[in-house]
């Protein structure tokens, strides 16, 4: 018989059927529900609850996936991180955190580094990603998902929302937070990676963009606090092309065909925003 698969029990109980919405339990190596949906569990740890195809050019590739883990696994993004898991220790010392796009749950793992009566779910649509999301910390469980549907996660079940650089779906955000919980939004900052604009033609940051953000969340969330963090890193010609390779601009080979020319260290500014909400009744 093929063992369990230890999960942490505050994601088990979280969790919900994505057919019928039932609630499941942990058998061998499947979640099941009571009216005997089953979803295997992949052999890195992490599950599909997904029922169709992703389209082309949205979930992270494998080079995505590849740059994004060497580039933070260096720690160029730490002073982000730090900031990410202050937040997240301010409004939560045990329960579930719900990491929303959580990528290769880098930011979700430093939270439960230092909240050792915590839990993490992590969500998002690149199974590529989730197979290191599911060994980033003994304390993740990793779906797969697409975070524009409704999520396959019980009402008022998360402490904290997490939301690093991903699609703000306001509703579920609000859905799964406990009454007076709190959603944490990370995005660039204004000026971020603007020096690379000599040498590569990247997507460029909204200037609306914190704008955008309160009014997608207005309703449903009220601003308990914004932080702002700016610094220069000097990133080696490889860490140059992994910063680029890591974002939404990898999904646009037309802009990357430069790189090449990046021969030399530079210094990059690193610009983030990261926004606090409380959940409204």
């Amino acid at each position: 018989m093929t063992p369990t698969v230890p999960w942490p029990p505050p994601v088990l109980a979280a969790l919900r059927c994505s057919v019928c919405g039932e609630p499941v339990e942990l058998a061998g190596r499947a979640l099941r529900c009571a009216s005997g949906h089953a979803f295997d569990l992949a052999k890195q740890g992490y599950v599909n609850l997904l029922h169709a195809k992703v389209a082309a050019g949205t979930a992270d590739t494998a080079e995505m996936v590849a740059a994004r883990a060497e580039f933070l696994g260096a720690g160029h993004y730490r002073g982000l991180s730090d900031l990410v898991t202050g937040q997240v220790e301010a409004f939560t010392r045990s329960g579930l955190i719900v990491d929303a796009g959580a990528g290769t749950g880098h930011y979700l793992a430093q939270a439960l580094e230092r909240l050792p009566g915590a839990a993490g779910l992590a969500l998002d649509v690149s199974a590529l990603a989730l197979r290191r999301a599911a060994r980033a910390h003994s304390r993740i469980a990793a779906a797969v998902w697409n975070l524009w549907e409704p999520w396959p996660v019980g009402d008022e079940v998360a402490s904290v929302v997490l939301n690093v650089f991903a699609p703000r779906n306001a509703a579920e955000f609000h859905r799964v937070l406990r009454p007076g919980g709190h959603l944490i939004v990370a995005s660039p900052g204004p000026g971020h990676l603007r020096e690379l604009a000599a040498v590569v033609d990247l997507l460029e940051v909204d200037g609306r963009k914190e704008e955008r953000i309160e009014d997608a969340l207005s309703g449903r969330f009220e601003p308990a606090a914004r932080h702002r963090h700016s610094e220069v890193l000097t990133l080696s010609p490889d860490d140059v092309r992994r910063v680029v390779l890591m974002g939404p601009n990898a999904h646009h080979p037309g802009r990357l065909t430069r790189l090449s020319e990046v021969t030399r260290p530079m210094d990059v500014t690193a610009s983030f925003v990261v926004g606090v909400y409380r959940r409204l009744p």
